[in-house]
């Protein structure tokens, strides 16, 4: 048996970006009737990952309110802006606090929409497989995230500069990695044409919830 295989393994999300790109809250756009956090929230937790938590941020009111019926914990970015280390900082010192015994962290983000329980369930079983201390989603020639970090590189996490992302840490360390070959993770929603090719090309503003039809922000 894997020393592995009875780990406790949380989530940090990432949902506090502004889509400046976007234009509207990425977090919150409607994909196959689930908004995109929470299309994340539930494969969390149906890969079996506790605790969840979600950072915000940028319309931090909404996408709590994607959280609600959810175990997942919202820990609140108010620097956001700086960059996604400060998100991935604030992520994982708010899993560490609801669960100190933690023994790795599953790191998402909201816009990779093929991510789901099982490309979780993958990154888990990767891990007991090879016993490295991170698992990477390799795409496009690259890895990153969706990616798993055991406690060893917590304190990496909790050290990022605001504008390093975790793919920083992925990349120093490629002797501790075990690659995931995950091709869909190329697929993110940057922009509004990203959005429409996701959808076969037929997305329009009545496509989306109201709120975001009417242009709001």
């Amino acid at each position: 048996m894997s020393p592995h295989s009875k780990s406790k393994i949380g989530a940090v999300i990432l949902a506090a970006g502004g889509s400046s790109r976007f234009q509207q809250p990425k977090q919150l756009i409607m994909f196959r009737s689930k908004s995109f956090v929470r299309r994340v929230i539930d494969a969390t937790r149906e890969a079996g990952c506790s605790p969840v938590v979600v950072v915000i941020g940028s319309d931090g009111e909404r996408v709590v309110r994607e959280l609600e019926g959810t175990n997942a914990i919202s820990v609140e970015n108010k620097g956001w802006q700086q960059g996604i280390g400060s998100s991935i900082r604030i992520g994982v010192q708010g899993l560490i606090d609801h669960a100190p015994d933690i023994d790795a962290i599953v790191l998402l983000v909201c816009d990779q929409p093929e991510v789901n329980a099982d490309t979780i369930r993958n990154l888990i079983t990767l891990r007991e497989q090879t016993n490295k201390s991170i698992v990477a989603s390799s795409y496009a020639d690259t890895l990153g995230v969706a990616a798993l970090f055991d406690r060893s590189f917590f304190q990496e996490l909790l050290s990022l500069a605001n504008e390093a992302g975790a793919k920083s840490i992925i990349l120093r360390n490629r002797q501790r990695v075990a690659e995931f070959d995950f091709p869909q993770g190329a697929v993110d929603i940057d922009t509004r044409e990203d959005w429409e090719k996701l959808n076969g090309g037929s997305a329009s503003p009545k496509t989306m919830p109201k709120a975001f039809a009417e242009g709001a922000s």
